[in-house]
């Protein structure tokens, strides 16, 4: 039996993938990458760390941890020099210790190469396989150890040409910031499944973030998006943009607009919060039901609920109240204290729901246990009716591209209907917004996202056999 309990650990909702943050020609980098990550906790909670260089000398700095308890003051002055990189982490690929802290750092016939990476290459498996028979020894069970290993085996031909040949071999999605003593390097994967963006300090240096929201903390100008399949080096001779790869149909990952990302974001060219309160505001015309009051499960459904509420003419009321101070629990609660997880984060306002009919708008369900025991909470609180409406359609297939949903086993709408899922949760009613609603939500056509855990149909099909002639098309 654990002795300590992470209430995060208890949650089912999805975790993020990761966050990263670089900055080039301000002479506190590393403060800066600081604040970017601490903009961008959200992405992930597990460890944040920090490599800066100055030309000449790289120190890195990386824990287990949340970016505020990893990095102090006095850890801050250690790493200095205009030039930064910062990670924070949540393992999609890789077993979650120290050994597998971002950003992952080697050093090669004297340089130091450095990489910090949000994504997951579908690849991986083979790709490792085949640079073990070839000598290389891995350190960490990260996939994003694998692009280190490829770049040495290629930089005698020069940096762009490394990068060029490397990021051939690999296949998934990957925005990611490469780092040597005295260039920052960002790359994109062709399909663009993940966000990264360029931003301007009004000193004149460079920001790369993964959402704008890491910009406007430190009070960077965004420039633009980092585009799909492009690489951006940046050095003292200023900023160089390629695109080195013809160019494939783009996949945006649709769950940064339903999910993921931060809703004082504007991610894939739309703001976050914007899209949410669309895709409430469509629900309510895609689905029509009797009751009190609208309500959202803080803070994940926040956004939709103002726009079905808007829409719908239903009143917006706060039916839980959320404690904002939970971080861990050290003391293991007893078999009578059930449901504790649920109820030490959201608590019912008794007096506001009792003998009320209420509809629950969520961002999602994923694997719907903690629904579960949220409804149940709403039931006992006196509640006459419960319905639930969802600012997405139903998950039902694995993500292979940086969510840590990786089987559809996990999934209660892989192998349930509506109606089965509407039962196990106790609810009245369940809807779920279509496709449709959802992509139009996002101002953009339904040709630019990726719908794989909605549809099945994956841009890139995982873990694909490579041959021994694909590697040598590549250049491994």
């Amino acid at each position: 039996m654990k002795e300590q309990v992470s209430v995060c650990e208890l949650t089912t909702k999805p975790r993020h993938e990761c966050g990263i943050c670089g900055i080039f020609g301000h002479q506190d980098a590393a403060k800066l990458a600081y604040f970017g990550l601490y903009a961008l906790q959200h992405r992930g909670q597990e460890s944040a760390g920090i490599v800066a260089g100055d030309g000449k000398k790289v120190v890195i700095h990386k824990q287990m941890g949340l970016v505020a308890d990893v990095f102090t003051e006095r850890v801050l002055q250690r790493l200095p020099g205009h030039l930064a990189v910062g990670h924070v982490r949540y393992s999609t690929t890789g077993e979650s210790n120290i050994v597998n802290t971002q950003p992952f750092m080697v050093h090669h016939k004297g340089l130091s190469l450095s990489v910090a990476h949000n994504g997951n290459l579908v690849n991986s498996i083979a790709l490792r396989r085949h640079l073990e028979q070839m000598g290389s020894i891995f350190q960490t069970t990260m996939d994003s150890e694998i692009v280190i290993h490829l770049l040495a085996r290629h930089l005698d031909r020069g940096l762009q040409e490394a990068i060029k040949t490397t990021f051939s071999c690999i296949q998934g999605a990957y925005s990611l910031l490469l780092m040597t003593p005295d260039t920052m390097i960002a790359v994109r994967d062709p399909n663009g499944f993940r966000p990264l963006c360029l931003g301007i300090l009004d000193n004149g240096g460079y920001v790369v973030a993964s959402e704008t929201c890491a910009l406007d903390l430190i009070e960077a100008e965004y420039v633009r998006d980092i585009e799909p399949g492009e690489v951006v080096i940046i050095n003292e001779q200023g900023l160089t943009s390629l695109f080195p790869w013809a160019p494939v149909q783009k996949s945006f990952c649709i769950f940064e607009h339903v999910y993921f990302a931060r809703p004082d974001s504007d991610v894939f060219g739309f703001n976050v919060y914007a899209a949410r309160k669309r895709m409430g505001e469509i629900l309510a015309r895609e689905t029509k039901i009797e009751a009190d009051f609208v309500m959202p499960f803080p803070d994940s459904g926040n956004y939709a609920a103002i726009g079905y509420s808007n829409a719908s003419g239903i009143p917006l009321e706060m039916g839980m109240i959320r404690n904002h101070y939970v971080g861990r629990t050290f003391i293991q609660p007893t078999q009578s204290m059930r449901d504790f997880s649920v109820r030490v984060k959201l608590n019912p306002v008794r007096a506001l729901l009792k003998g009320k009919r209420v509809i629950i708008v969520e961002d999602s369900i994923i694997r719907g246990t903690t629904g579960r025991s949220r409804v149940q909470s709403l039931r006992h609180a006196g509640a006459a009716e419960i319905h639930m409406v969802v600012s997405c359609p139903p998950t039902r297939h694995a993500c292979y591209y940086g969510i840590d949903f990786p089987s559809s086993s996990q999934l209660i709408a892989a192998g349930n209907t509506v109606e089965g899922i509407r039962d196990y949760l106790g609810l009245d009613s369940l809807t779920y917004l279509s496709v449709e609603g959802m992509v139009e939500a996002t101002g953009l056509s339904r040709d630019n996202f990726c719908l794989a855990c909605y549809n099945g149909e994956y841009p890139i099909e995982p873990d694909k056999n490579f041959t021994k002639d694909a590697f040598s098309d590549c250049g491994c």
